[in-house]
């Protein structure tokens, strides 16, 4: 059960996160590029309010620096080992550092995508 409806904004990234292919990950930076809004952070407060999880797949967003980033508001132990485990069963690999191992697993294009979103 939900606890609120997601706002305008969330359901434009989730949406757009949908968007993002199997075996890819995208930067929040990117994602925000996408939607036109400016904050990558914005991006962020969205996904880590994602109630639609695994359906809506905030596990392929990560940081501009390639790095993992956070997963349901945690930026370390559990909930990234989950995500990094997810990201590997996509087949993207991160290495010991946690950035992302072969950079043409990042999504880079809107292309096909609805500019309603």
């Amino acid at each position: 059960m939900l606890l609120r409806k997601p706002t305008d904004f969330e359901q434009r990234v989730y949406k757009a996160v949908q968007g993002v292919p199997v075996g890819q990950v995208v930067t929040y930076a990117i994602l925000a590029d996408i939607l036109d809004c400016r904050s990558a952070q914005a991006i962020g407060q969205a996904l880590r309010r994602n109630p639609f999880a695994p359906a809506v797949p905030c596990h392929r967003v990560i940081r501009t620096d390639l790095s993992l980033g956070g997963y349901f508001g945690a930026v370390a132990g559990k909930q990234l080992e989950q995500k990094r485990a997810l990201l590997l069963a996509e087949g993207v690999e991160f290495d010991q550092q946690g950035l992302l191992v072969d950079r043409r697993k990042l999504y880079r294009s809107n292309a096909g995508c609805d500019p309603s979103i």
